[in-house]
């Protein structure tokens, strides 16, 4: 029983399940070359649009691609990447500072570890963030997008989108891995899916079928503890 009398429901298998996809979820950087079946990827839209939204706004969009589309995409953008600075449609971090950039740096370390890039070589660990625009492989990518009217808010709905996708995709074996990254080249993603100026790029999901076998696949990074993010106020 709760405290107001009402007899509280059991959640505990439900917890079970989300704690499982919450711990095994990572972020994939390399991926087989095999197509997810168009049934399971709408089968993931389907569980993601359940995402609550301020006012109910619903203000993402997404662009997927599969096939031919997902290698005209990443030809196109790896070669756009290589001769345009960044233009994203939302301001990048200023800066990182303090936990966050311990926090930052500890990924990297981890990351660079993983495929044998020794601390300090700029040029492997170069090559390794031009795999973001490859899509570390991937055969597909969703691009999701807000309307500008909507401000931070229509970015941040968008934010809570992307997890429920990557939950979606991670309960139905699929791998995934959200990349800001891409971002940075907003007008190319503009240009090449025929995107509305009214829409804005928040980031990009790439996703298919985890390379297990790549060590890249298997660092696993740290969480901060509750006790460090939250404060608690009783009076």
């Amino acid at each position: 029983m709760t405290d107001t009398g009402i007899a509280a429901p059991d959640t505990s298998s439900a917890e079970r399940i989300l704690a499982t996809l919450l711990h095994e979820r990572i972020s994939c950087r390399a991926f087989l070359p095999h197509q997810v079946p168009r049934q399971v990827i709408a089968r993931i839209l389907e569980l993601a649009q359940q995402t609550p939204s301020w006012c109910n706004t619903q203000p993402w969009q997404v662009t997927i691609t599969e096939g031919e589309g997902t290698e005209r995409f990443r030809t196109g953008l790896a070669e756009y990447v290589r001769s345009h600075p960044q233009e994203s449609d939302f301001d990048f971090p200023r800066e990182y500072q303090g936990e966050h950039k311990l926090r930052r740096r500890e990924c990297a370390m981890q990351l660079y570890s993983s495929v044998g890039i020794a601390p300090g070589d700029r040029a492997a660990s170069a090559e390794q963030t031009m795999k973001n625009f490859d899509l570390f492989g991937a055969p597909h990518v969703a691009i999701v997008t807000t309307h500008e009217a909507l401000g931070t808010y229509g970015a941040v709905d968008c934010g809570l989108y992307v997890d429920s996708f990557l939950l979606a995709a991670q309960s139905l074996g699929v791998a995934t891995i959200p990349q800001a990254a891409l971002a940075g080249s907003s007008r190319y993603i503009h240009d090449f899916f025929s995107l509305s100026e009214e829409r804005k790029v928040v980031c990009a999901i790439s996703f298919g079928y985890a390379d297990t076998e790549n060590p890249v696949n298997r660092f696993r990074t740290s969480r901060e503890s509750v006790d460090n993010v939250v404060e608690w106020v009783s009076q």
